[in-house]
């Protein structure tokens, strides 16, 4: 009995705690703000629970920066592959800032790849 009760605890405990560990964007990025970044692709992670573009652009006074670009799961980016983008590529980046101007981040709302016109657009979770 002690050891059913236990088990049902410890269940209760990871559920509780896979829940607690997805965020709100709203928490990490202004999402009623859009901004655009135009520079070259420095390594895509297609993944779960979110993808990750990063990319060197300039920020609003001119320095080129790293942004982190997260994005949806990759099970969500339908037509996307981990071979879809690759180093190098120039891309234009439009989405909701971070909270916090100085970490460079950004929640992916569209991306345009000027070379060959690819571009995806569209919302996640």
């Amino acid at each position: 009995m002690k050891r059913l009760l236990l088990g049902l605890v410890g269940g209760l405990l990871v559920t509780g705690a896979t829940t607690y560990a997805h965020h709100s964007f709203a928490a990490t990025y202004v999402v009623d703000k859009e901004i655009k970044i135009e520079g070259n692709m420095v390594s895509f992670m297609f993944r779960n629970p979110h993808s990750f573009v990063h990319v060197e652009a300039p920020d609003d006074n001119g320095q080129v920066q790293r942004w982190a670009i997260e994005w949806a799961a990759a099970g969500q980016l339908t037509g996307i592959t981990r071979d879809t983008l690759k180093a190098g590529d120039h891309v234009i980046i439009t989405g909701n800032p971070g909270r916090t101007a100085e970490d460079h981040r950004i929640r992916m709302r569209s991306i345009f790849r000027p070379k060959d016109g690819f571009k995806w657009s569209g919302d996640f979770q």
